[in-house]
């Protein structure tokens, strides 16, 4: 790695560049400018010293012609783009004084930076982190993904029950990114094949879409490397406005064909809860690889010809299985288009594409109607069968005589409809397979993926996930960066977090908790003004921090914490007083619009909200704050204030988890279960710094699968008892609380009956520490001086070592 010094610019410098850069692209004056006006310009300075940099890069990667990482996936997690630019561009300091110059309050034009509305979970913040790694190391890559009109949505409450609302992100425009309407991919859809030989066909799409590409540069920290992610917006044909019918006045039916086109990038994850719904996701999968495989090929041939070294130049990696659609469309391009042989294709196919499987779920494991798949892509659909047919042939030669086994592997699921299982085609398309987590990548052998790791045991690998450490504390800890920077004499630990285990002697050190617990005081301060300002809710800056920010998921057992506040509230309200500490209960999160199961739960943590909330009784003792509309600017709020980190899932069910990482990082000590990533998190920070409570995935299979009566835990328990009556019949009643209790007392998929005591009997050993702030404050800082391990830094060495085989290729120094 090539270590960059900050740039030497001087507060006029980046003046100067900032007024010009109002003056050439806002077309105004300093003394005119609005607020918008002088956010934009700002972000063109910033993104004018990067682009020097990028420059750089692509032109060592022109010269040494390496091999290219293409990460493939449907959403991202970006952020806000400004403050992080800034710090890797060093220009942070001069641009904060440059602003002042002017007369102008850069806390004001910080604000207007809007967060890319690119991805909405774990699954688009991990790929975040992984492409700064990426440059971080002078790793040659690409992220392709979807340049999304509304992105997900933004989350607001009414009567407890969340509301989506469009999330316009890009409705002033976006300074960060590269629009390229020149260079657009055709996209088919629809239509008629053509059968031909050796496995060939002729596809007549009966409905062309363009994908237009732009791009935002993504810099590594500390190095010169800057590479991009790369984004598609789907566009009609140019001839499909109608001008007759407009000229006639039908104005909708003149437009529809551009309507129709350019729906595909309209919104992340379109409800899929109807038969259009689940045409527009698939439409939209089709669309990512499509365009993303004609750039590949594009910017394969800048350097070579033929086809023999596209896998010694390409790896692609399939961030779970929505983009697994690129599999056939790849040997389509090959077959069909390029005229190989289908042995020699396959060949290279199997030898390009690697796979990320990020669930446990069996119903997350994405399947496709065979019907649909055929109307839609009748060419892929026709590949499909004929790789599916040819991997059973060769399956059945090493083991014949074993039905079971080959409807265990089919890509094809029989029996009622035919469904394509898109995990089953990765598996079979892809060189290597990985899990998230040492637990996730042992079960997925052992359970989800079993038939495949015993015919294929060498394509299985694990790669624990990793967070940015520049992400999630640089940027979003500045006061505990500069604490750990000063005890460990210098920076250099953001780009080797290794280095924090430096920090185990701090721990023992009176003066260093006490700055350290200053730090944290003030973050939770900053997250008590915000709930505040935002939710009304006063939060006590001395009271615990308990917070719990995830997508709503049942598997992940909001309700279980919920329960908990519950209990507290009953146990304040009859003066038992014993377990009890001040806690400010947090909340982040967003339900799936049509997942009416966990918006059930959603809201009851809005009505137990309510009602702690007015209480006088309980305001010294407990408060709760649902913080609305959570991403990764929420997350840079709260997860610096947190105290304890909230990752509750049942056992066996979370792939890895990445928020678990993220807050141990920043000193929040973990309750949990032997789930995901929480395994290596126990295993690293000590048994002695983490609160663990529950069964372990073993013990909550043999559960599951003997007759589990989830009734018998609520008759025994009389807490339990008292916060499930309050909320059929108590304060905490709401429209719909008889469904969730009835699923509770009745199945209860995750086991929250079950382990509920342990989780409350737990959460007392919780209050039980925190009353000694000086032993909190040492296992906090054991938590972080034992993290350098959850780097996403580590996890891309682990790829490129495992998986990638791709090298560093840095820049030339400026």
């Amino acid at each position: 790695m090539t270590h960059v010094s900050p740039v030497c610019a001087t507060p006029t410098e980046i003046e100067f560049e900032l007024v010009g850069n109002l003056a050439r692209s806002r077309g105004t004056t300093v003394e005119s400018a609005s607020p918008e006006d002088l956010y934009q310009a700002l972000a063109l300075t910033v993104r004018d010293h990067l682009v020097d940099r990028y420059i750089r890069t692509t032109q060592a990667h022109y010269e040494t012609n390496p091999r290219f990482v293409y990460y493939f996936s449907a959403e991202y997690m970006l952020g806000r783009q400004l403050g992080q630019n800034l710090l890797y561009t060093g220009t942070a300091d001069v641009a904060r004084s440059a602003l002042e110059a002017l007369g102008v309050d850069p806390a004001d034009v910080a604000a207007l930076d809007v967060e890319p509305g690119l991805g909405n979970g774990g699954l688009g913040r991990l790929a975040a982190c992984l492409l700064d790694a990426l440059a971080t190391l002078d790793i040659p890559a690409v992220g392709y993904g979807i340049r999304y009109d509304f992105g997900i949505f933004k989350q607001e409450f009414r009567e407890e029950a969340q509301v989506e609302r469009p999330d316009d992100w890009t409705y002033y425009g976006n300074p960060w990114e590269f629009p390229a309407p020149d260079d657009q991919q055709r996209v088919g859809f629809y239509g008629t094949t053509e059968p031909g030989e050796g496995g060939r066909g002729t596809w007549t799409p009966g409905e062309v879409v363009r994908g237009e590409p732009s791009h935002m540069l993504v810099p590594g920290y500390g190095t010169g490397t800057v590479n991009i992610v790369r984004l598609w917006r789907a566009r009609a044909a140019r001839e499909s406005f109608d001008l007759s019918r407009f000229g006639a006045g039908r104005y909708g039916e003149a437009v529809e064909a551009i309507v129709r086109s350019e729906t595909i990038s309209k919104v992340l994850y379109p409800d899929d809860s109807t038969e259009l719904g689940r045409e527009l996701r698939l439409k939209q999968q089709y669309f990512l690889v499509a365009c993303s495989l004609r750039d590949i090929i594009r910017r394969y041939r800048l350097r070579n010809d033929g086809w023999d070294a596209f896998p010694d130049k390409v790896v692609i990696q399939l961030n779970d299985t929505h983009p697994v659609i690129a599999i056939p469309e790849l040997m389509r391009i090959l077959v069909d288009e390029e005229g190989l042989e289908w042995e020699r294709a396959w060949s290279i196919t199997q030898r390009v594409f690697a796979y990320t499987c990020h669930t446990l779920l069996p119903e997350a494991l994405e399947t496709w109607p065979v019907w649909l798949l055929r109307r839609l892509l009748p060419r892929h659909m026709e590949i499909i069968f004929l790789i599916n047919h040819r991997f059973l042939q060769q399956v059945e030669r090493l083991h014949p005589g074993e039905p079971e086994r080959l409807r265990l592997l089919s890509i094809i699921e029989e029996g009622g409809e035919q469904r394509v299982r898109m995990a089953h085609l990765a598996v079979v398309g892809s060189f290597a397979v990985n899990g998230v987590a040492a637990l996730h990548s042992r079960l997925l052998t052992e359970t989800t993926l079993r038939a495949f790791a015993d015919v294929l045991p060498h394509h299985f690998h694990n790669v624990t996930n990793g967070i940015s450490p520049r992400r999630f504390l640089l940027v979003a800890n500045p006061g505990l960066t500069r604490l750990i920077s000063a005890r460990l004499g210098g920076s250099e630990w953001l780009r080797d977090l290794d280095r924090l285990a430096e920090l185990e002697s701090a721990a023992g050190d009176p003066e260093f908790r006490a700055r350290w617990q200053a730090v944290k005081r003030r973050n939770r301060q900053e997250l008590a003004h915000y709930a505040q300002t935002t939710t009304g809710v006063t939060l006590d800056p001395d009271a615990l921090c308990d917070v719990m920010i995830k997508r709503f998921h049942e598997y992940k057992r909001q309700v279980l914490r919920v329960l908990h506040v519950i209990v507290l509230y009953q146990r304040i309200k009859r003066g038992d007083l014993a377990g009890v500490v001040p806690r400010s209960i947090v909340f982040g999160g967003k339900a799936a619009p049509g997942y009416h199961a966990a918006k059930r739960v959603m809201r009851l943590a809005n009505v137990v909200a309510r009602v702690v909330n007015a209480d006088p009784e309980v305001a010294p003792y407990l408060k709760v704050a649902f913080l609305p509309d959570y991403n990764v600017t929420r997350a840079e709020l709260i997860i610096p204030a947190a105290d304890l980190s909230e990752q509750i899932s049942m056992a066996g069910k979370e792939a890895s988890g990445t928020s678990n990482m993220k807050l141990a990082l920043n000193g929040a000590l973990t309750i949990g279960t032997l789930d995901g990533a929480n395994v290596e998190i126990r295993e690293r920070v000590g048994a002695e710094n983490f609160f663990l409570f529950g069964m372990d995935a073993a013990e909550a299979a043999a559960l599951r699968a003997g007759p589990y009566q989830p009734r018998s835990y609520y008759e025994q328990d009389f807490e339990l008892r008292a916060a499930i009556d309050a909320i059929t019949g108590g304060p905490f009643a709401f429209d719909g609380g008889d469904i969730l209790v009835g699923d509770l007392l009745g199945h209860d998929e995750y086991l929250t009956m079950a382990d509920f005591r342990a989780y409350t009997d737990c959460q007392d050993e919780v209050a039980r520490v925190w009353r000694d702030q000086d032993e909190w404050t040492r296992r906090a800082i054991r938590n972080v001086a034992r993290s350098g391990f959850f780097s996403s830094d580590r996890t891309i060495r682990d790829y490129c070592r495992d998986i990638w085989r791709a090298v560093p290729v840095p820049p030339k120094p400026e």
